[in-house]
């Protein structure tokens, strides 16, 4: 039995999606022509993701609220613009019915001007009379070029309310809470 020791090997990687990743994630290296290589050899690894997308801060702090950065709404047997520039969106708030023996609704839906999507809908109960159903609601859009989200109540009887945050551009870039950094 022979003992080889092990002989660090570097290898190029020909892959057109890592290298573009690479570009992408880290800006600075964009207009090296040289390729990507991989080495047998163990090596540690430091995260450098945040950092390179442009944001230090995890997640659920990049999506906290604060004064300039949400959009309040409000619809009581109208419709009420929430949105309408392309990006992500965080959609949080409630819906409040009360019946009075026929139906009525409380709905977000997004349109691109042509075709209307409900995405939420909360509706009475036509049975019962004064009866109260609240709803809270918390989600996440994302709306294209063209695309808007909007709040409607058919009734002077169903409120819906809560506000907007804008979690990222359409590109994909985050949006920071308004004033950080201090």
């Amino acid at each position: 039995m022979t003992n080889r020791p092990s002989v660090p090997e570097i290898i190029t990687v020909n892959s057109e999606a890592l290298q573009t990743q690479i570009r992408d994630l880290l800006p600075s290296q964009n207009g090296f022509d040289s390729e990507l290589q991989a080495s047998n050899v163990i090596m540690p690894v430091i995260d450098l993701t945040a950092a390179a997308e442009g944001s230090g801060l995890p997640a659920y702090l990049q999506q906290a609220l604060s004064f300039g950065s949400q959009t309040t709404f409000s619809a009581q047997n109208a419709t009420d613009l929430i949105e309408n520039a392309p990006g992500f969106y965080r959609i949080f708030g409630t819906s409040n019915v009360e019946s009075s023996g026929t139906g009525l609704t409380c709905n977000i839906s997004i349109t691109d001007g042509v075709t209307t999507k409900i995405i939420y809908n909360q509706v009475s109960s036509q049975a019962a009379t004064n009866v109260k159903q609240t709803v809270i609601f918390d989600f996440n859009v994302f709306l294209a070029a063209g695309e808007s989200i909007s709040a409607t109540s058919d009734s002077t009887r169903g409120i819906i309310t809560g506000s907007s945050r804008q979690l990222a551009t359409g590109d994909g870039s985050l949006v920071q809470p308004n004033g950080f950094p201090l």
